[in-house]
This record gives C-alpha cells, structure tokens and sequence, in this order.
C-alpha cells in the first residue's frame, strides 16, 4: 500500500517577539487571518514565542479568539522535510510484491496489522539472502501460505488448499527422476513434464509440486498428490524462473531489519542528519505515537530541504525573534518600530510604520485589501491598539491609531476607553506574580555594539499596586542582568491612570542619568509623562549607550 498525502501549501508562521505583549499577539492573531485570505499560496498560522500575560489571557477569553501556538524555535525538523509519499508493506506481503515497491527506492518500512513499524526492507537484506543462498539449497525460511506462491507465479492451484504453509528446501528436478532422492518431507519440488519425477517427489513427502512451463500432470498423479496430502501448483514460467519466484513468495518479515532508524516528527534535522548519512539504507522512518510511519527522511531529503518560513511583527531584532531564526527564511516583515538587526536571505517586504501600534498596521490592511476582521479578530485588534498606546494616550499614538479604533469600535459596537480601561484593571495580577516573571513579561532586548546587549522591560499598573516592591525589583533585573552579561537592565513600571514612569536601573546608573539628565536614587528615576518604550526610553538609552561604548 502507499501512503499519500494531498498536495499542502507551505505554511508561514507569523510571530510577533519573545515574552509577548497584547499588540504582538494580536497582530499576529490579525495579520495571520487576512493573509490567509488573500494569499492561497500558503497557510498562515498565528504564534507565540512565549506566555501570554494575564492582560492578553482576558483580552483573548473576551474576545473568543484562539491562544495562538507555542513556537519555540525556527530550526528545520523531520516534519519539515519529510516525504509523506511513501510506500508500506504488511510484514505478511511477499517479498516479491514489496521489491517491485522498492525498485524506485532503497527502503520500505514493514508494518502489522494495526499498522505499527516492525523493520524495514532494505536492498542489503536481499542481496544478502541470495547470496547466501548462492552455494546452498534454496529454501522457504518462513511458512508460506501456497495462496502467495500461486499469486506471485500467476500460476494455478490443481489440488491441495490455498491456506496450506509450506517451508522447506526448494528443488528443481531438471535431472532423471533418481535425482529425488534429495527431496525430504516438506520440500517444494518443480519439475516439468516428467510424470516418474512427480510421482517420486510425492513419495517422498514433498509438501508442494510445481509444474513449471503450464504443465498438466495426469489424473492418477493428482490423485496420489491428494491422496498424501501434497498441493500441486502449475506455473506459466520455466524451471528455473519458478523456483526463483517461489523463493519470492515468502512473507517479507523473515527478511526485515528489525530495529531500522526512527525518528521524531520534531526531532530537529541537524540531530539526525549524521544517523541518516551513516546508516546503510541512507532514510529514516518518521513515527507518531502509536509507532505509526508517517513519513521518510532520506539522505536526498536532507541536501539543500527548504527552510521554515516565517513572517515576523511587532519586531525586527533577532535578540526578540523566535530561537534558530537565523535559519528560516523571513518572508515579511511588519512593524512600528525601528528598523533592528535581522538580516534577511532575499529581498522582502518590510514596513517600519511610525505608529503607535502593529494592530493599526494591521486594521488598515483589512481596510485597504476590503476585508472584515472576523468579530474575535477585531477585538483582539483593538485591545492591542488600545495596549500599546495607552488608552491613545502615549506619546507615540497618531491620527492613524484612532482612526483605525473608531473603525474597530464601529465594527464591534463597543466604546474603546471604557472596553480599555476594563482591560488594564481586569488584565492586571501584578501584585500576586514573583517579582522574577514580572520582570521578564514585556521584555525586550537590544544588542550593542561588542557583543554585549541592554534589555528595557515595562510593567504597566494601575494605580499604586507596585509601591514597596522597588527592593526586590532592583535585585531580580540586576541577578538577570548578570546572568546574561548584560550592559544594562531598565525597567519600567508604568502608572497608566497618572502617565508616568519609574525608571529601575542595573548597571551602570550613569549611562541612565545621562539619557534623561536626572540622577538615579536609590536605583530609580521618577519620569513623568513618559510612558512609551519605543519612544521616549529605548531610544535614549540606546543613545547614551553608544556615546559610550
């Protein structure tokens, strides 16, 4: 049998960054489903490169929408590069039938009935049989039901059952009929027109007489066949032809490798790449669960496989880009803020946008492509806007920002700042979250010239939830900033009800004084009317930054 799989377009993955916030989730959410609306060429999957926060967890539960899927890195895996189209034998199938299936291949896993892998059938593991059998009397090595042989002769049964087994030496008597001594109990014996060869080779015990070349026997032979319980067989072949293909009747699990190379459908293809290229038969089988082939990876599968694709929005640094991301081929890119450290294979589309959100970028591409977000989608759109500028109230909020929410409060009959401000208080468990995870949430991270990089991280409260945890925020962003040998840990903690910032620095506290002229105390800075990373932090800290390194 071969397993066949339907003609799949390639997917595209669409990530928004590391540690994700609401507007990276959601543009993904949104920007995901209007590709697959207007690009058939390939599948577009929504994911998320970490957990998402308790504020996009209520955005997503109101709206509907789905949680998009963990993709924890961009690196090829067997699932990727796979061939799907593949033959499989059942390990009752002879041998005959599955070499015809190999004939274009080196390799056919063999299953049971439940479908579960128990070898392979390699061209070593033939080849090793015959010559083998070279020198020595062929033989039926495994019990043969007489139903295969006839089959694969394309022969006929003259008596005896078709469900009888048979296994035991396989002769050809070419010579005068003395030569029959050799045959015991069990054996096959072919023979052609020479009734006094038939006769004795029923005599002494022989399971199965073949007549080769369509020979008809006598009845009175037949009777005797019937009579010691021997099946006959004529077969259209000559002498020599038919003992061979006897041979070929044989259930193929007696010739098997039983422990082949198997793999995972997420193994990565670097981790067996190296087996794949040692083992004699050049492929391995792909399982699921069950033990069931899925797939093979040759050896061919593995020179030049096409790289996974992704589409990346909210960011363009590779330090919050997805793991291996070196490896994939960006196909887009979408976003609002600067324009960071991806490199890219070939030319693509990217849009660095100054606005105060990706979900903008995205609610205007519904728009201009005259398209309607699905309601979930549109919620998920709108929460993202409002997220990441605040309430349309950060600095880096534009016209195109409220305009695309007015469309989006249109569409869902629902008022922004009160559907916002119920996010912001609803979405918030910062006071019950160790300190460690908070600061790692919304985190994003910049490299620096000599390989050292700074990461700027932003809690957004309401009200004064936060006040009497600076000391144990300050010791968990400066442990983090030494684990990873960073220049530099800022972070912001965000009162969005009175617009305004404290800044905790680890590191050298210089650098952050210099950024916003005013000292640090006690490892914070008070910045009010600062409320946007993008804008009014990373910017001048990436500044102050390179003046000094």
């Amino acid at each position: 049998m071969t397993t066949e799989a339907k003609p799949e377009r390639r997917r595209v993955y669409v990530c928004g960054h590391r540690n994700p916030d609401t507007d990276s989730i959601g543009s993904a959410i949104g920007y995901a489903e209007l590709k697959e609306q207007i690009d058939p060429s390939h599948e577009y999957v929504a994911v998320r490169l970490g957990v998402a926060n308790a504020q996009t967890s209520w955005l997503l539960a109101r709206s509907g929408a789905s949680l998009p899927i963990h993709l924890p890195h961009a690196k090829l895996r067997v699932r990727d590069v796979m061939r799907t189209n593949f033959a499989t034998a059942n390990r009752r199938d002879p041998v005959r039938t599955v070499g015809l299936m190999m004939a274009p291949k080196d390799v056919v896993p063999i299953v049971d009935d439940d479908g579960v892998l128990r070898g392979v059938l390699t061209e070593r593991a033939l080849a090793r049989r015959y010559i083998r059998e070279s020198r020595e009397a062929s033989r039926l090595d495994a019990p043969t039901p007489v139903a295969a042989i006839v089959s694969v002769l394309k022969g006929k049964l003259v008596c005896g059952s078709e469900q009888k087994e048979i296994r035991g030496r396989v002769w050809v008597q070419a010579m005068g009929s003395s030569s029959a001594s050799q045959v015991g109990p069990g054996d096959v014996v072919v023979v052609g027109d020479r009734p006094d060869s038939q006769e004795r080779a029923i005599d002494a015990g022989a399971d199965l007489i073949v007549l080769s070349n369509d020979v008809r026997p006598p009845e009175r032979i037949v009777d005797r066949a019937n009579a010691a319980g021997a099946v006959m067989v004529t077969s259209p072949l000559d002498s020599y032809v038919t003992s061979r293909m006897i041979t070929l009747s044989e259930p193929v699990h007696a010739f098997v490798e039983g422990d082949p190379l198997t793999v995972g459908l997420d193994d990565l293809v670097d981790d067996i790449a190296e087996q794949i290229k040692t083992v004699h038969y050049r492929a391995a089988v792909a399982l699921d669960h069950a033990g069931r082939p899925l797939g093979l990876v040759t050896r061919s599968d593995l020179v030049n496989p096409a790289p996974r694709l992704v589409l990346l929005v909210d960011h363009a640094e590779r330090a919050q880009s997805v793991h291996g991301i070196e490896e994939a081929e960006i196909v887009e890119i979408l976003d609002h803020h600067h324009i960071g450290s991806i490199e890219t294979r070939m030319p693509v589309t990217a849009i660095f946008d100054p606005v105060g959100s990706t979900a903008t970028l995205v609610t205007e591409r519904f728009r201009q492509a005259g398209i309607e977000p699905t309601a979930s989608t549109a919620m998920m759109l709108l929460g993202a806007i409002v997220s990441d500028t605040v309430l349309l109230s950060s600095p880096t909020t534009t016209e195109r920002d409220r305009t695309a929410t007015s469309h989006l409060e249109v569409l869902l009959s629902l008022d922004a700042q009160a559907f916002g401000r119920e996010m912001f208080e609803r979405g918030s468990d910062v006071a019950t979250v160790s300190a460690q995870d908070l600061i790692v949430r919304d985190l994003k991270e910049y490299e620096l010239d000599g390989g050292r990089s700074m990461s700027v991280a932003q809690i957004e409260t309401v009200g004064s939830i936060l006040d009497g945890r600076s000391g144990e925020l300050l010791e968990a962003i400066e442990a983090h900033r030494q684990r990873y040998d960073q220049l530099l840990f800022a972070l912001m903690v965000t009162d969005i009800i009175e617009g305004a910032t404290t800044l905790l620095v680890a590191g050298p506290e210089q650098l952050a004084e210099r950024a916003f002229g005013t000292p640090v105390v006690d490892g914070a800075i008070d910045l009010p009317g600062v409320m946007s990373r993008k804008k009014q932090v990373a910017p001048v800290l990436l500044a102050a930054v390179g003046a000094t390194v």
